[in-house]
């Protein structure tokens, strides 16, 4: 006898090797409701801390070919496109926590994407008493992905065309205005701005990455207009609705002086 595909001693072995798992010391509902799921705990929660359960997201190897039968090592990646990316395909958690590249332009952590979800069917108002707060139907937040995957706004830019159709116009440097124009920039606690700008200045596909060159939606993330030393009085119409800081959450910690 089978069961879509698996034979019943298969089936009973699964079951028995996951009900050992289930109730080896703190079984899985009481560690999915765990405090440290949901607010104010998880905004303190450690890489160390959800990596004690969820070690796998780092571990996992990629796959030898598609579903469809296409070779991993004959195939590219649209994320390996951009001249910023070097190597071989990778995992997406491994690529965004810990590859090469990873470490020298961000600070991505766990809790950057994830904020907690309601367990009962991943969405907020299953129940009367739901958490309207919490992701809907989503493990991640959209809007977290749409800030370094949205589409290039070249149209608010004043530029003629996208970024690969037009670069050549400013001998492909995003700093050709950018020198002078929105320079408040990438300080956001996720970011290492500093090697983001020293690494922007000797290419351009650092920039385009996350604006535009990797971009998962067909908008744009409209990012907050900070106040940049020389900014004019005049706010364009696309920008008359933009917040003037970065989320609360993303915000740098201020510095204070010893008294």
């Amino acid at each position: 006898m089978r069961l879509r595909g698996l034979c019943v001693q298969t089936l009973v072995a699964m079951l028995l090797t996951f009900s050992m798992d289930l109730f080896a010391g703190e079984n899985y509902l009481d560690a999915r409701y765990d405090p440290i799921h949901f607010k104010p705990a998880i905004d303190s929660a450690t890489d160390e801390q959800c990596l004690a359960c969820h070690a796998e997201i780092l571990q996992r190897e990629l796959r030898d070919s598609s579903p469809a039968g296409l070779k991993t090592e004959d195939s590219l990646a649209w994320y390996q496109t951009l001249s910023t990316y070097g190597g071989g395909q990778d995992t997406f958690h491994r690529s965004h926590l810990v590859s090469e590249y990873a470490n020298q332009v961000m600070e991505l952590k766990c809790i950057t994407c994830h904020q907690g979800n309601d367990p009962r069917e991943e969405t907020a108002n299953s129940s009367a008493d739901g958490d309207s707060t919490l992701t809907q139907r989503k493990m991640v937040d959209p809007n977290t992905c749409l800030m370094c995957h949205g589409q290039f706004g070249y149209q608010n830019m004043g530029l003629p065309g996208p970024w690969h159709e037009t670069a050549g116009i400013f001998n492909n440097s995003c700093l050709t205005c950018h020198v002078a124009i929105r320079t408040h920039r990438h300080q956001v606690n996720y970011l290492k701005p500093d090697n983001i700008e020293k690494l922007g200045a000797e290419n351009a596909d650092v920039c385009y990455g996350c604006h535009g060159g990797r971009a998962w939606y067909r908008i744009a993330y409209p990012y907050p207009r900070h106040t940049w030393p020389g900014m004019g009085p005049i706010i364009p119409d696309w920008a008359k609705d933009r917040p003037t800081e970065s989320p609360l959450r993303f915000q740098i910690p201020q510095k204070t002086s010893a008294k």
